[in-house]
């Protein structure tokens, strides 16, 4: 149980600083010019579990925007532009597809059409603070991306 839970705890931190979370300064960039882009990454951020709003915030506005567009600072230097997380409803026949949306977040996404996808895999991220906890993250944070949907 121990080497279990030590090596689950040693994948999370290798995730977290391989992968954290992505944000791009704008004006930094624009007084570089055009030639370089950069991703500054930073780690993970556990923000309050209860609200969904900021765990958006925390987590998926630095690639999806802040309304959920697919707009936020770091989508231009991405393999990939992030979804348009407020289409998911209307691509799915008027149905928020919480399941997927769900396994996205646990296990990310596979045979992503333009390539690799550059999106943290957020399930073992979350779970190596608490399973628990994570599971509440990743209801919460469905549920907060449902309410953004397009009518």
């Amino acid at each position: 149980m121990f080497i279990r839970n030590s090596l689950g705890l040693a994948l999370a931190g290798l995730l977290l600083a391989g992968v954290g979370v992505v944000m791009v300064g704008h004006a930094a960039r624009a007084a570089r010019g055009p030639q370089a882009k950069t991703l500054e990454k930073k780690p993970i951020i556990h923000s309050d579990p209860a609200s969904g709003q900021k765990m958006y915030k925390d987590y998926c506005a630095a690639c999806h925007g802040a309304t959920g567009k697919g707009d936020g600072p770091a989508a231009e230097i991405l393999k990939a532009p992030p979804q348009d997380l407020t289409l998911l409803a209307k691509r799915n026949n008027g149905k928020f597809p919480a399941d997927h949306f769900l396994a996205v977040l646990h296990f990310g996404t596979e045979g992503h059409p333009h390539g690799t996808s550059d999106m943290p895999i957020w399930g073992p991220l979350f779970r190596a603070q608490n399973k628990d906890v994570a599971e509440l993250r990743m209801s919460n944070l469905t549920s907060y991306v449902e309410s953004i949907q397009q009518k």
